[in-house]
């Protein structure tokens, strides 16, 4: 499978930027998700790696194919891109059985494919498996009723999946009648007739045949443009369906599954074609909790066992997370962190991974104070409460600013150099500072205040609902503000001054709202984020 490669892409409609110069590298065998809110520009990326869109400036390379670039004037059409595209509707033909479905694409495929003897390796799989024909008959008895009547319809389907036939190999096969023939000799015979007809014919042709009957001149497979013959296409359906466990369903129409079941058949007619690729965009929106569930499973099966790269668009950050060998987060057409999962979750770049990543939310608390001697961080949060924050890695705060103000005037710098640039178009959808939640039992009035002067000494602590901790020796009074038992796990709120605080309390603890608790904030996790540019400075532990 290839490495997809997007160097400064950028799509926009007029002064709106859907992507902005976005660089990216999905690599070989990855899983990745790119996710983010509605209208981040999350589906348009995946549409213009595809083909079904095309950017306005940029580069994208699939493996060692330059599908598209903007300076040289290359666009290479989607189907010749040679990915796969899963749909969030399912896209079935209804007056079609599932086999149609998935078959109805490769019939219409006509390309460069070796030359193969088809034939004459039908032939050698028959015989091969005529030469011990054991497992075929303990198959034809199983399929016997009481009376010793062959159910056929359940044969065929027996050794097309136990022997990796095609359904016309499968009916020669039962054509040989193996339980009431006991001497195949003359059968055999005839089968290896044709293979050595075979390769007759391919020394005819100046060439042998390899192990697959494929024709071989000069140590190169002979290529010639055709279609696939019925034989082809009825292995590959059949492969596919077995891929997704949905053989048994072959002669039914879409209206006759469930909307599980018609999933898989749209995931198996996308597969059928071998793409390179396999683009998904939400396939799973339309399905119930209980079954998206069951069907992100199957998803990552699904990647172990193709060995395909897949690049999935969902704003479910659960899906996500679970999913995802690596996940692109988008926001404003911006990439703002291409991370691990769990990289993303515990090592945020930024306030907006921060908040977007992590089920309940994190919890964002202003901060203020400056760092000591010792490296810590003496810091006021609430009303009034000292903590200190304790990095678990050595940070110099007055350096750090420094890099950022360098990084900053470095953007604006490259900013002003593309505007005067004559093609430049300015963006209208501005990418604005994020706004980050804080959580008070009691919300201010909607008047509009006026925007505080933030200083190097304003912060934001980031906690997670695993690190707010209820115990007798906590340090924080609080009180319980909401309970939400779920069985094995309790989300609760707590009021601390006038905040709330979001936790997450393992077991089946009982809380009553009101009562008063005794509150701490545990582990080593804590996130510690630069006011000013939202970025995070650094990760630790908090005091109180």
């Amino acid at each position: 499978m290839p490495e997809i490669r997007l160097e400064h892409i950028t799509k926009r409609w007029g002064r709106f930027y859907a992507v902005d110069d976005l660089d990216l590298v999905i690599q070989d065998n990855a899983f990745v998700t790119l996710l983010g809110p509605s209208g981040c520009g999350k589906t348009t990326i995946l549409r213009m790696i595809a083909g079904l869109e095309t950017p306005t400036t940029g580069r994208i390379t699939i493996g060692d194919q330059v599908v598209f670039d903007s300076d040289l004037g290359i666009n290479v059409p989607a189907n010749k891109r040679k990915v796969g595209f899963l749909f969030q509707n399912y896209a079935l033909w209804p007056n079609m059985t599932v086999y149609d479905n998935i078959s109805f694409g490769l019939k219409n495929i006509r390309e460069p494919m070796p030359k193969i003897f088809f034939e004459a390796r039908t032939a050698a799989r028959l015989a091969e498996i005529l030469a011990k024909p054991e497992d075929v008959v303990k198959i034809l008895a199983d399929c016997r009723d009481k009376k010793g009547k062959l159910d056929e319809k359940r044969a065929m389907l027996k050794l097309i999946d136990n022997f990796a036939l095609s359904q016309y190999s499968a009916k020669q096969l039962l054509s040989y009648h193996l339980e009431t023939n006991p001497d195949l000799s003359a059968a055999i015979a005839a089968l290896q007739a044709k293979v050595e007809s075979g390769k007759k014919a391919a020394a005819a042709a100046g060439g042998t045949l390899d192990p697959g009957f494929q024709l071989v001149k000069d140590d190169q497979v002979v290529m010639e443009t055709r279609k696939l013959t019925r034989e082809e296409i009825d292995l590959t359906v059949r492969r596919v369906a077995r891929i997704v466990k949905i053989g048994m369903f072959m002669e039914r129409y879409p209206a006759e599954l469930s909307g599980g079941q018609q999933q898989r058949v749209a995931i198996a007619r996308t597969l059928a074609p071998e793409p390179k690729v396999l683009f998904m965009d939400e396939p799973l929106s339309n399905l119930d909790a209980k079954l998206r569930l069951e069907m992100r499973y199957e998803l990552q099966r699904l990647h172990v066992e193709t060995g395909s790269t897949f690049v999935y668009v969902t704003h479910d950050q659960m899906e996500a997370m679970t999913l995802a060998t690596q996940i692109c987060l988008i926001e404003n057409g911006v990439l703002q962190q291409y991370d691990a999962p769990l990289t993303v979750y515990n090592r945020p770049h930024n306030l907006f991974v921060a908040d977007f990543v992590g089920n309940p939310s994190i919890n964002f608390v202003d901060a203020k104070g400056a760092q000591t001697p010792d490296g810590s961080l003496e810091l006021t949060v609430f009303q009034n409460r000292k903590v200190i924050f304790q990095p678990n890695s050595p940070v110099d705060l007055a350096q750090w600013f420094r890099q950022r103000d360098a990084q900053a005037e470095e953007k604006a710098a490259a900013l002003k150099a593309r505007a005067a640039d004559k093609s430049y178009v300015e963006k209208s959808n501005k990418d604005e500072p994020f706004r980050y939640p804080i959580a008070k039992a009691v919300e201010d009035d909607f008047s509009t205040p006026e925007d505080p002067v933030i200083t190097d000494q304003d912060f934001v602590l980031g906690i997670r609902p695993e690190a707010i901790g209820i115990a007798g020796s906590g340090s924080l009074d609080g009180e319980i503000y909401g309970a939400m038992p779920t069985g094995m796990e309790s989300t609760i709120k707590v009021r601390v001054d006038d905040f709330l605080l979001t936790g997450v309390v393992f077991g089946s603890t009982l809380f009553t709202i009101g009562s008063q608790v005794h509150v701490d904030v545990t582990g080593d996790n804590v996130l510690l984020f630069d006011r000013k540019s939202g970025v995070c400075i650094a990760v630790g532990s908090l005091k109180v």
